[in-house]
């Protein structure tokens, strides 16, 4: 019984050492004498005293402390016998080979199986490391917090697992409720390159620079289009020496405006570009119908799939089309043979409505039905799904109308393709004009 006993002593005491001796951290323990009962391998590293030299050994002076300074080290880490939680303190000890260090501890008393105190235990490490660490930590709690950008760490299985505020609030749900989600749930578009961006950091490794990453988020209030300038950090685990990645830190910042912004400063140039190069081609034509429809080319580059010239004829209520891009596919803008034939639009046509207004007007097809059905109602071709009538005025006439139509893979008109389409309905009316001359 005494051998069985005897073994389970010595086996506890090799797995203390084991224990003690694979600590990133320095740790020293004494007594309630302030005897050194135990000094494990960092503590070693740091000072160069071996455990054979330390342990026994009563107090630091003279050997692990400055005899003028050991008095007040040794009381200020037995005064944590008498004290609850654990105490932080600074002060340098000596080193094997004379050279003194500066140690950050912390200190906590260590109780008997009576409940009373039996001696303390010290975990330290040098002052610079511990601050990097601290510093660090800080860091992270700051990000977490209040951080001018927003920051989601996900894990390897591509789900959030730390969420700042910030970022919570650009994907319109709370820090709580987006842990351990798909990235899916939250935005209805942009999920699949976010998660392939994710992926490539996690076996790749950082990209070299931010990327812009458009996305819809799903939000109470409704859907909202947002793109974020995204950075992204492989988080890899310190304790490991081959790449054992922890998860990925996205940050990333809203710059939608300014990202519009510039986008519709790109798409005036380009229309600007666009309506001077076809003002240049069209005083070239000597037919003011080949002018008008090369107009009409020009316009419908990124900014319509097909156009619709209709002029006004007899008592200024019937349109009769005379030049249209082909019904069967892509193509230039052509007169319609033989001169054109009436268009028999119903009551409420948007053709007629900008007419009736002398003004332009947008339609979609989900004002009312489905696309094939709306566009074979209102006489256009399969798959128009957006459309934008924009009347044709010259000399204080009404000449007739231009319609741009888009498919249902592309946005509806906006207010500023108004203005642009307008713009196109002024030249090519000045080119009817002539016609009628």
């Amino acid at each position: 019984m005494s051998a069985s006993r005897s073994g389970t002593a010595r086996a506890d005491g090799d797995l203390l050492s084991a224990l003690l001796d694979g600590m990133d951290a320095a740790l020293c323990a004494f007594d309630a004498d302030g005897v050194v009962t135990h000094w494990n391998r960092e503590a070693e590293r740091i000072l160069g005293w071996p455990a054979a030299e330390a342990v026994g050994r009563r107090g630091l002076a003279g050997w692990a402390a400055r005899p003028a300074d050991a008095a007040a080290i040794e009381a200020r880490l037995m005064a944590a016998m008498d004290g609850p939680g654990r105490g932080l303190h600074e002060f340098a000890l000596l080193r094997k080979d004379g050279g003194r260090v500066l140690v950050r501890t912390q200190v906590s008393g260590v109780l008997g199986t009576d409940g009373s105190p039996a001696g303390v235990y010290c975990a330290f490490g040098e002052i610079h490391a511990q601050l990097d660490f601290e510093r660090s930590v800080a860091l992270s709690e700051a990000l977490f917090a209040d951080a001018p950008c927003a920051l989601v760490v996900v894990d390897a299985d591509l789900r959030p697992a730390v969420v700042n505020t910030r970022a919570a609030q650009a994907l319109g749900a709370s820090r709580t409720a987006l842990l351990g989600r798909p990235l899916g749930d939250f935005l209805l578009q942009g999920a699949e390159q976010l998660e392939a961006a994710l992926e490539h950091v996690l076996a790749e490794g950082d990209p070299r620079a931010p990327a812009d990453l458009w996305t819809t988020v799903r939000a109470p209030d409704g859907e909202r289009r947002r793109c974020w300038r995204s950075g992204f950090l492989r988080l890899a685990s310190p304790l490991s020496r081959g790449p054992s990645p922890l998860g990925v830190a996205w940050l990333f910042e809203d710059v939608t405006q300014a990202r519009a912004a510039e986008q519709e400063a790109d798409r005036l140039r380009f229309r600007a570009s666009q309506l001077h190069r076809a003002g240049a081609a069209a005083a070239e034509c000597e037919d003011p119908m080949e002018a008008a429809t090369v107009y009409l080319d020009f316009a419908l580059a990124g900014f319509a799939d097909d156009a619709l010239l209709d002029v006004v004829r007899g008592d200024g209520t019937r349109l009769v089309r005379v030049a249209a891009t082909p019904a069967e596919g892509p193509g230039p803008v052509a007169p319609v043979a033989g001169g054109g034939l009436p268009v028999p639009y119903g009551p409420g046509h948007p053709a007629l409505r900008a007419l009736d207004r002398a003004g332009a007007v947008r339609a979609s097809t989900w004002t009312s039905g489905p696309a094939r059905v709306w566009a074979a109602e209102r006489l256009w071709p399969t798959g128009a799904a957006h459309a934008l009538c924009a009347v044709l005025r010259s000399r204080g006439r009404t000449l007739g109308v231009v319609t741009f139509l888009r498919s249902a893979t592309r946005p509806p008109f906006e207010r500023p393709d108004v203005a642009y389409a307008e713009s196109v309905a002024v030249r090519v009316a000045a080119s009817l004009d002539l016609r009628d001359d």
